[in-house]
């Protein structure tokens, strides 16, 4: 059988597929090449929310076909679907499967006359002790400046008993966080016969015995309920961290992205979760640069951050995709001004960081360690429930374990912490 190596960009979603692509290559008999080595097989699984995750996504093309010219390349992903003429004239004999298709790149691979199994999900995340869930596809909304709807299609939901098998397939393997992601994960189990509410998911998941942690990934404002608040809230599994998409605090910028709701609907629903769930941490993506946004409509957005005081900023700086609406707007803003308007917001973002984390200094939180700090190993590296990144000293291996924790120091890129007392690790 041959040997394959598999290259991921992109959201959670796609590396949850990337994940369901290689237990169905190593079930069918494949064997993973390391890094640093070359493989008779490659699968790149790309991304094209951006211009910049297009350049990545032909640049893993290209650094593939010069590791093995004589290779099989197989290219999946968002990407396919709507720029495969682009792939296609990097080297001829590239093998393109788009997403619909990617459930079934085995048989792609070794042909239809050979066996191999039809996986019902993951049971496990190389490389990692969170696993992502995939319970959602696709997006029934149309944001202007946004391709993933003409590339994943209308909102489509997983049943709840695949999704709660699943979750017990990887907590068996050991995981104690299991990351619910989705396209527009607040869609889920409405196109389900009967509808479902995401509630109603998490209540099934929060019985799996030894499952620690559930968080959720990205869910956009007009999908939080105060049934999901309230839920949250009482929760002792559902970890206090929503990452809710701002994309411009400025109201006539957000009628123009297409988005449904004011800068005071956001400023709202925030202050409601965080008054009904202490300590939550609150993320956000922000988009810079949007055609038509002049210096006021981007100090609204600064003003916006600062009172949400989020614990982390995702910025993306504006580029037109082809197919979306607002690639043909007028008054492009300049290169030069987004990169500048970007470095404000940046430190901004870092200083409502850490104004949040200094929020729990000499605090107690609950920390699962994920591995040893890649730059010193006397330390271990995890993330409490609210998503604050803490190091840990000790000799002990504490990998995939969950530390009670004081945190006695923030610094601008995590906390440092010492176990709590009685918690000694020599």
């Amino acid at each position: 059988m041959p040997t394959f190596k598999l290259s991921t960009l992109g959201c959670k979603v796609n590396q949850y597929e990337s994940q369901l692509i290689r237990e169905q290559l190593l079930s069918a008999g494949l064997t993973e090449s390391n890094a640093k080595s070359s493989a008779e097989v490659y699968i790149i699984n790309t991304c094209t929310v951006t211009q910049k995750a297009d350049s990545e996504s032909l640049n893993l093309i290209r650094r593939a076909i010069r590791e093995n010219a004589g290779a099989q390349i197989f290219v999946a992903g968002c990407l396919t679907e709507l720029d495969a003429g682009r792939i296609k004239k990097l080297k001829t004999g590239i093998k393109i499967i788009k997403n619909k298709h990617k459930g079934n790149i085995a048989r792609h691979i070794l042909g239809r006359n050979k066996k191999y199994a039809s996986l019902p999900g993951i049971s496990y995340f190389k490389g990692r002790n969170r696993a992502f869930l995939k319970i959602q596809d696709g997006c029934n909304n149309r944001c202007s400046y946004c391709k993933v709807p003409l590339v994943r299609g209308l909102s489509r939901s997983r049943p709840v008993d695949d999704i709660i098998a699943e979750a017990k397939r990887i907590t068996a393997r050991g995981i104690k966080e299991i990351v619910l992601c989705g396209i527009c994960l607040g869609a889920y189990g409405r196109d389900l016969k009967p509808a479902v509410h995401l509630v109603e998911l998490l209540c099934g998941l929060e019985k799996i015995k030894g499952m620690e942690r559930i968080r959720l990934s990205s869910i956009e404002a007009g999908d939080i309920s105060d049934n999901l608040i309230d839920k949250i809230r009482h929760s002792s599994k559902i970890c206090r961290h929503l990452h809710i998409p701002i994309q411009s605090g400025d109201d006539a910028i957000l009628k123009k992205m297409g988005r449904n709701y004011s800068s005071n609907d956001y400023l709202t629903l925030i202050n409601k979760i965080k008054r009904k769930v202490r300590g939550i941490a609150v993320t956000t993506d922000v988009l810079v640069g949007f055609p038509g946004e002049g210096k006021n409509n981007f100090y609204n957005t600064l003003s916006l951050v600062k009172r949400i005081s989020p614990l982390k900023v995702h910025i993306f700086p504006y580029s037109a995709r082809e197919g979306t609406a607002a690639a043909d707007f007028k008054h492009a803003i300049s290169r030069q001004e987004i990169n500048g308007r970007t470095a404000q917001l940046k430190k901004l973002a870092a200083e409502c960081s850490l104004e949040y984390k200094k929020r729990f200094l000499g605090k107690k939180l609950s920390v699962l360690i994920e591995g040893r700090h890649a730059k010193d190993g006397h330390f271990w590296d995890g993330y409490t429930d609210n998503y604050i990144r803490v190091l840990l000293k000790s000799r002990r291996n504490l990998a995939n374990r969950i530390i009670p924790v004081i945190i006695n120091e923030i610094m601008p890129e995590y906390a440092l912490a010492e176990p709590c007392a009685g918690k000694r690790f020599p």
